[in-house]
């Protein structure tokens, strides 16, 4: 770890000087229905190339998916880790950034 709080090799989106020990999970099942894409949506955008996190939802997000593909397509790998029943775990690796 580097001596300044701020400079370290982190490829999440957070400067706060905390280092990422594992893949994070994002639980969307935990996140109001309302706001839960705007969460997903933002979650991706932090990540830098090389980063990851996993998805977590309560059934297979096909439209999600799909909305992500059409609106970041290229920009993530992804991957399932689980498949239901009681829960779905998505592997995003952002591979790009859009320009």
């Amino acid at each position: 770890m580097s001596d300044h709080p701020h400079s370290h090799d982190d490829k999440s989106g957070c400067d706060c000087g905390h280092e990422a020990s594992a893949t994070p999970e994002l639980d969307a099942r935990l996140i109001p229905h309302e706001v839960r894409h705007a969460a997903v949506f933002g979650a991706l955008a932090s990540l830098k190339p090389g980063a990851a996190l996993i998805l977590v939802t309560p059934h297979d997000p096909l439209p999600l998916l799909a909305r992500i593909d059409a609106e970041h397509g290229g920009e993530f790998s992804r991957e399932y880790v689980e498949s239901g029943p009681e829960a779905w775990k998505i592997r995003f690796e952002r591979t790009a950034v859009h320009v």
